[in-house]
């Protein structure tokens, strides 16, 4: 199987459609208003679409109100909801989507309890810890702090591993060959600007993912 790729921070169709050419698996849309790559739900209805069939479309929410989250999903076809906040369990379960909950990663970071704590999430994304920063900051943080445990696990065992955090053409292949894990995650590594993808850098991230990218 080859390891996923989600292009995330899409804001624009014709960067989504880019993403599909090149092979991505799914694409990300961030409903967070401090984020540079914030989108409103009128541009997000209008790119989920336009998408084909069989590309996954994720929303990321940062402990927005329930009530925004059901507003959404009432406009916008999403297959996955991602969380980057301080969402509980049981509010990441409560809108019965299949999701993903990033963590934040730093030194006492206890990767096998959030496991554990959100054994029900489809994924555990995996991001670097800034302080004051929801994620989107571009940073790679310490791949030994992920346990071997973390890389190992299947989609019938628990939540996958979806590692991001300052991945781009030059250090994915790398990730994979280290990590192994089931996605990788990308958004500045592959933009001209915030929030504006640039097709060459999505294809040349793709190829390297296509050349190190079957997992073992």
């Amino acid at each position: 199987m080859r390891t996923r790729v989600k292009i995330c921070g899409i804001t624009r169709l014709e960067d989504a459609l880019a993403a599909v050419a090149a092979g991505a698996d799914a694409i990300g849309l961030v409903f967070y208003s401090a984020s540079p790559r914030n989108v409103s739900v009128a541009q997000a209805a209008t790119i989920s679409r336009q998408l084909p069939a069989f590309v996954s479309v994720v929303g990321l929410f940062v402990d927005a109100e329930p009530a925004f989250i059901r507003a959404v999903l009432a406009e916008v076809r999403l297959d996955a909801l991602q969380f980057h906040g301080d969402e509980t369990p049981a509010q990441c379960a409560a809108f019965f989507k299949p999701f993903i909950k990033a963590i934040r990663v730093k030194p006492q970071t206890n990767l096998l309890q959030c496991a554990n704590d959100f054994s029900a999430a489809q994924a555990l994304l995996l991001d670097a810890y800034t302080e004051g920063v929801a994620g989107g900051t571009g940073q790679v943080f310490d791949w030994n702090l992920i346990p071997a445990a973390l890389t190992t696990v299947g989609a019938t065992e628990g939540p996958v591993l979806i590692l991001a955090g300052g991945l781009n053409a030059d250090n994915v292949g790398r990730a994979i060959g280290q990590l192994n894990p089931y996605a990788v995650d990308v958004s500045g590594g592959v933009e001209s600007a915030k929030g504006i993808k640039d097709a060459t850098k999505i294809a040349t991230f793709m190829q390297q993912v296509y050349d190190h990218g079957l997992r073992r």
